[in-house]
């Protein structure tokens, strides 16, 4: 890092920052930051418990208790992977208290969600590079399945009493809504540059209780970047080579048996060349990582150090305005890069500082 850039995140520098992200992103300088690793929460699948409620009934849980789920924290039974409707994102229908809350996730509608991932990566854009890259990872969500139905708005009232809500346009029961592409195709008409679709697959995927369909195993990365051309090291990446026989490494090509013939043919056997490794692929295999702590997988390492690597020179910043626990940081250290953390949840504060000591200790 040079003394300009220093000096402008002065302060901002292997550290994680408590806040609302749109807020503290808006604090940092322009063309700042060499790349963007990061994982926004999914839309409607976990309540981060950043809330706080005014008025109503203080000792009220705020949600439909009666279906709360061992799957995560949304209050909902998770059926076919639904969106976490328990949870009451705005009113509580049960004691009339309003919800204050500055997290993504839990918007009324898939629209509201994709409008605030446009205007926090707007932000994102303005404080990365010209020739920096940002690397989103998202997965889907489903329709709810009593009927695609989200609550929305609704009028203080007996907890056991039936409360009408809004349906939401065009999703039907059950539907896969398709968060992460809605969201690419948002932020490339914001003007980013949609590069490439990464396909994360995941050996041991989270089991499913579903019998009507797949049990989902793959989630999205999209490489985006901030202008036509940009940095990435595709050498730093690159994977070893898949061959039949060893044996033509040593020779560095291979014969074809046939001959080229007809209009643009020399009667020459083909060869083509054999390298030891190849431009890494777009499928990548990476297993989820429990972690106790945080009562879910995390961002496995495996899976942020390519993006690192290709997107971040040495000495680089690597920004994550999601951190969670932690892990971008971790993997950008080690990879001697700098990182800058931003994060909502206190919680999530303490598991990520604890982590980082403890992976890193004193290189820190």
């Amino acid at each position: 890092m040079n003394t300009k850039e220093s000096t402008e995140l002065a302060g901002w520098i292997n550290k994680i920052h408590h806040g609302d992200c749109l807020d503290l992103l808006k604090q940092l300088p322009d063309n700042a930051v060499d790349c963007v690793v990061t994982s926004p929460p999914y839309y409607g699948l976990r309540d981060y418990g950043t809330a706080t409620w005014e008025g109503g009934d203080p000792e009220c849980s705020h949600k439909r208790d009666s279906k709360r789920s061992a799957f995560g924290e949304t209050g909902s039974d998770n059926v076919d992977g639904g969106v976490g409707d328990a949870i009451y994102k705005d009113n509580c229908p049960k004691c009339g208290a309003i919800r204050i809350d500055s997290q993504i996730g839990l918007e009324a509608t898939p629209e509201a969600y994709v409008q605030k991932m446009v205007e926090v990566f707007e932000q994102v854009r303005r404080v990365l590079k010209p020739e920096g890259t940002c690397w989103l990872n998202l997965g889907d969500s489903y329709a709810g399945g009593s009927g695609g139905y989200y609550p929305n708005k609704g009028e203080p009232g007996n907890a056991h009493q039936r409360r009408k809500t809004e349906r939401v346009k065009n999703l039907k029961p059950k539907d896969l809504i398709g968060i992460p592409w809605m969201c690419a195709f948002a932020l490339r008409t914001a003007g980013w540059w949609l590069r490439q679709d990464i396909i994360w697959h995941k050996p041991n995927p989270m089991p499913e209780p579903v019998t009507n369909r797949c049990t989902k195993s793959h989630e999205y990365i999209f490489l985006m970047s901030k202008s036509q051309r940009y940095y990435y090291d595709a050498e730093a990446i690159k994977e070893d080579s898949v061959c039949i026989d060893d044996i033509r490494l040593n020779k560095g090509n291979i014969r074809y048996g046939g001959k080229r013939n007809g209009k643009n043919g020399t009667g020459q056997e083909s060869f083509v060349t054999v390298n030891e490794s190849r431009n890494k692929r777009s499928v990548w295999t990476v297993t989820t990582k429990p972690f106790s702590e945080a009562h879910f997988a995390t961002f496995p390492e495996d899976l942020i150090a390519p993006c690192i690597k290709a997107g971040c020179p040495e000495g680089g910043t690597v920004l994550d305005p999601f951190l969670g626990s932690g892990t971008t940081a971790i993997v950008a250290r080690k990879l001697n890069r700098n990182y800058i953390g931003i994060e909502l949840s206190p919680e999530y504060i303490k598991i990520a500082e604890k982590r980082i000591q403890k992976e890193l200790g004193m290189f820190l």
